[in-house]
């Protein structure tokens, strides 16, 4: 089917939102004499449709052009939203492809990551720097464009992607967390004279992003939190991979984001007035409600063959991309972008940058007003903390009282709030156990006691959620955020941990209490024994176990000073002994290394005892009738591996292979710094923690036992 790119805009001019809009439709108070103004008014109004029905077909073109170069891609969505990625990037989004970090811009996230062409394109044609090569180079091996979009981090730095986003569901949930983020800044830093935050927040998801549970559980909350900022597109095309999507969902999606507490609507996702206006109405109520924008579409739009069905999903329209880019009116060029698309973009980038001067000046105007709260504003978004070397010193000595590092923790976090003005914490329901809450910060949200300047999130029962949620804030980049729950929970969430990695996200960290057998009585349901373990196999996450509360410190500091990766926090429930015949500042130190000498040997090295967590002090106690033996406290085996050679030569030197593990959970990792391992490989059981602790072998006396049966 051939588009005539006139008609399209005259089609779409004559169409209203209320053509499927759930909204009640527009009223009109009679007829109105057309004037000369108003006629040219909408002859402007005429060549801006055209233009964006015409980029958008270019930027079907561009996405068939890569994804065949490729032979591999996801086309159908690309080509089935081309007129909202026209709408946004043409019309609706204020954003300055010369300043892609400007704090104030809209962001835009594709939740359906793999249609990563659609936004690929739209970059190129929005004036990103993505070169068409780049899009050349579409899923090869060092370019920009890889096969779903990443965050800028060590190995691609695409200018104009907001979020890492691919598994399904989760993008969706991360722009909850930018929509907090933006929330809290402007409840922050907005004054009654300046307006220096009042950006929005688009998603565009598919089916599967909605039939992730996690979606629901991050749609919950932006409604109980009136998150109004945000805009989420679903592209509604009635297709899955396997079957079209009537074969696994009958639900009424309008109906139930209308009972979560959003602003709903439905529209044609090809009418390009419509979508306009839609996104425009979305943008200019500000009711409290999240809004949701059921965007009806075809997938795989301008390519016969394939259009409308689950084949249109993936590459499988490769063979048929000359035809498709013929019927909707393209040259044989590859990569074509005409001139007159290249002109309706600067002109959009004209507008932009007006918009972008004026909040420049309002931000001029405020930070002469506001001097101090620039600096704490500047210095977020910088990522501009007071070292690690020097944040240890500042914080005052714990007690040496035996103590649950949970407990040492909820002391330190209230140091490090002080510290760093822009750390933020939450749990799933558990403050009270995971103890992370920050006094005086206030809670952030909607109603009851809460304000959007608070600094101490409730998420409710729901982890995976709290996840994406943390990592949309750490995305956003302005706040650093922790989130709490039972470390055997954790699984609830991993796969955000794991973009977290991926990701390089230096602020967002996760405290995990509870953390092994020694919780007791609830017994092995929750009991974490391979959870840890399974925390460390992640590639760039920093898994910290601290054995008392100056290693909690030294835990706490390094998780708000990293800048590349996020750090997951172990703490016990239980009460752990304190190692007090080390100086406070020295387990600091050494615990910012990974792993530190915790008792020197007073003979000739014979035997070297590691530990961590709460087992430090069974390895201690243990060490303590042996002049040969040195106990070595690896709160973080990642931070070790990461010192020099030289380093980890000084506290496990090659010449002492007369070594042995202790740790309350699975062995198989100590393996590599030890001969033998005192671990826990099997599941626990439910009474007190002592007695379960004793039973299964986390003992001083079973450790001594061990040691003697060694060579």
């Amino acid at each position: 089917m051939k588009f005539s790119t006139l008609v399209v805009a005259g089609a779409a001019l004559a169409a209203g939102v209320e053509g499927f809009s759930t909204s009640a439709p527009r009223a009109f108070g009679g007829i109105r004499q057309a004037t000369p103004m108003k006629m040219a008014e909408a002859a402007t109004e005429v060549d801006k449709m055209a233009a964006l029905a015409t980029s958008a077909n270019e930027a079907r073109g561009l996405a068939m052009d890569s994804i065949a170069a490729a032979h591999s891609g996801h086309m159908g969505l690309p080509l089935g939203c081309a007129e909202i990625g026209a709408v946004l990037y043409g019309s609706q989004m204020q954003y300055n492809p010369s300043d892609t970090q400007w704090m104030n811009r809209d962001r835009f996230i594709l939740s359906a990551g793999h249609g990563s062409m659609f936004l690929y394109s739209w970059l190129n044609l929005a004036g990103f720097d993505l070169s068409i090569e780049e899009l050349k180079n579409f899923r090869q091996h060092h370019s920009q464009t890889p096969g779903h979009p990443e965050f800028p981090n060590s190995e691609h730095t695409t200018p104009g992607i907001e979020c890492t986003t691919g598994p399904l569901g989760a993008g969706v949930s991360n722009a909850v967390g930018f929509a907090v983020s933006e929330k809290m800044a402007a409840a922050r830093y907005n004054t009654d004279d300046h307006t220096i935050f009042d950006h929005h927040i688009y998603a565009l998801a598919g089916d599967g992003c909605f039939q992730e549970g996690v979606s629901a559980e991050s749609a919950a909350f932006a409604a109980q939190e009136k998150l109004d900022n945000l805009i989420v597109l679903y592209d509604s095309n009635e297709v899955t991979l396997d079957k079209m999507a009537e074969y696994t969902q009958s639900e009424d999606i309008i109906k139930r984001y209308d009972a979560y507490g959003w602003e709903t609507y439905e529209i044609d996702g090809h009418d390009l007035a419509v979508v306009e206006e839609t996104i425009a109405a979305a943008k200019a109520s500000n009711n409290g409600k999240p809004k949701f924008i059921k965007c009806n579409t075809i997938i795989g739009k301008g390519m016969e063959e394939t259009e409308g069905t689950n084949a249109a999903h993936g590459e499988a329209g490769v063979p048929y991309v000359d035809k498709a880019r013929a019927s909707i009116g393209l040259p044989e060029e590859k990569w074509f972008v005409s001139e007159g698309t290249r002109d309706f973009f600067d002109g959009v980038q004209e507008k932009n940058t007006k918009i972008y001067d004026e909040w420049q000046g309002t931000y001029a105007a405020w930070k002469e007003a506001n001097a101090d709260m620039a600096k704490e504003l500047e210095d977020a978004v910088a990522d501009n903390v007071m070292p690690a070397e020097d944040m240890i010193t500042t914080i005052p000595e714990m007690s040496g009282d035996a103590e649950a590092t949970r407990v040492s923790g909820y002391k330190i976090i209230q140091e490090i709030a002080k510290l760093v003005p822009n750390y933020i914490s939450g749990s799933a329901d558990l403050h009270g156990s995971t103890r992370n809450y920050i006094d005086n910060g206030g809670n952030f949200g909607a109603g009851f006691d809460k304000t959007y300047a608070g600094k101490n999130l409730y998420f409710g029962i729901r982890e995976h959620s709290m996840g994406t949620i943390l990592n949309g804030i750490a995305y956003h980049g302005i706040f650093k955020a922790s989130g709490s729950t039972f470390l055997v929970f954790v699984d609830y969430f991993r796969p955000t941990i794991r973009v977290a990695s991926l990701a390089e996200l230096g602020r967002v960290s996760y405290i995990l209490t509870h953390d092994s057998i020694g919780v007791g009585e609830d017994g092995p349901t929750h009991q974490p024994v391979e959870t840890v373990s399974g925390l460390r196999v992640i590639p760039n996450l920093d898994v910290f176990r601290p054995s008392d509360a100056e290693e909690t410190v030294a835990a706490y500091v390094s998780s708000v000073t990293r800048k590349d990766g996020p750090t997951a926090l172990i703490l016990s429930r239980q009460n752990l002994d304190q190692n007090t015949d080390m100086p406070a500042q020295a387990r600091r130190e050494g615990s910012l290394k990974g792993a530190y000498v915790a008792k020197a040997e007073t003979a000739d090295l014979d035997l070297i005892i590691i530990a961590t967590g709460s087992e430090v002090q069974h390895a201690l106690a243990a060490a303590k009738d042996m002049p040969g033996a040195r106990v070595v406290s690896m709160p973080c085996m990642e931070l070790y591996e990461r010192q020099s050679d030289d380093y980890k030569e000084t506290v496990l030197p090659s010449t002492c292979t007369k070594r042995i593990a202790m740790e309350a959970g699975v062995s198989d990792p100590w393996y590599k710094y030890a001969s033998k391992v005192v671990g826990v490989d099997r599941f626990g059981f439910s009474a007190p923690g002592d007695i379960v602790m004793a039973e299964l072998g986390m003992s001083a006396d079973n450790l001594s036992s061990e040691i003697a049966t060694m060579n």
